[in-house]
């Protein structure tokens, strides 16, 4: 099994998509919270109350892995790069 789609299926994971607004508004994934990267360092505290892992996703990977490390530095554990939106979208099935 695809190591994203162990990782999603866990209870209470959360997604968190750090687009843009436009792409989020565009599509997303079910039920992913939105906090774009340029965002993130000074939003963190949004999250501390979200299940863990968090799985974070972008439109290619880039901004996800951004996001990952803003996370980790802020001192969440267990925050995973999703990669791409298809990336979450194709592992969700």
């Amino acid at each position: 099994m695809n190591p994203l789609t162990e990782l999603l299926r866990q209870p209470g994971a959360t997604l968190l998509d750090v687009r843009t607004l436009s792409e989020f508004q565009d599509g997303h994934a079910p039920g992913a919270v939105h906090i774009p990267v340029e965002e993130l360092s000074y939003r963190t505290d949004e999250l501390r109350t979200c299940s863990t892992p968090i799985i974070v996703y972008c439109k290619s990977g880039g901004r996800s892995r951004m996001a990952q490390h803003i996370l980790e530095q802020d001192g969440f554990s267990e925050v995973h790069n999703g990669g791409g939106l298809g990336d979450v979208l194709a592992a969700l099935g």
